[in-house]
């Protein structure tokens, strides 16, 4: 069972990982990466725990093949396409 139920809007942006981020109650963060995304995954996990959470989103945001095909969504403030 998730753990938690998160909407993509609420998650962070991180870079450096590639990935969109949530706070896990471990210290370390939840982690989905766009090419996850993009493939339907829902689920982002914590590398150093069991825990998951299920990431609310509309995956056709996420549908393309390439740089700049992604719908737009914010994330710390600035809009990833």
């Amino acid at each position: 069972m998730s753990y938690d139920e998160v909407e993509i809007e609420d998650m962070q942006w991180n870079e450096d990982l590639g990935a969109f981020t949530y706070s896990c109650p471990c210290g370390d963060l939840f982690q989905i990466s766009l090419e996850e995304l993009k493939n339907g995954e829902e689920i982002a996990r914590c590398p150093s725990c069991s825990l998951y959470i299920t990431v609310i989103y509309n995956p056709e945001d996420f549908q393309g093949d390439g740089p700049g095909t992604v719908g737009p969504i914010r994330a710390e403030g600035v809009l990833v396409a």
